[in-house]
């Protein structure tokens, strides 16, 4: 009994055949016979690329990522001041015994 085994395919070559799906000088069928692929493949990469398109020129990816650094630095400056406040604490606690 012959199992299937599914074919993993890169970004790079997902863009590609998306790319010339959305030029559209070839049919979907076409295009599935020139790179292998099932053509609701092709269809599903299209979509993909067509979706994320707007958000390719938009600020709001770079803001997210802004906040998230944000985040990130406020969080490490919270570890260290508690670092210094535990530090403190076992220091006192040492001196009371």
């Amino acid at each position: 009994m012959a199992r299937n085994i599914r074919k993993t395919h890169d970004s790079a070559f997902k863009a590609k055949v998306a790319l010339e799906s959305i030029k559209g000088e070839k049919t979907l069928t076409q295009l599935s016979s020139e790179f292998g692929l099932h053509p609701n493949q092709i269809g599903q990469w299209r979509k993909q690329v067509l979706k994320a398109l707007p958000d390719l020129f938009s600020n709001r990816r770079h803001n997210e990522d802004k906040e998230q650094e944000d985040l990130i630095s406020e969080l490490y400056r919270q570890i260290g001041q508690l670092k210094v406040e535990v530090d403190w604490l076992k220091k006192k606690s040492q001196m009371l015994l």
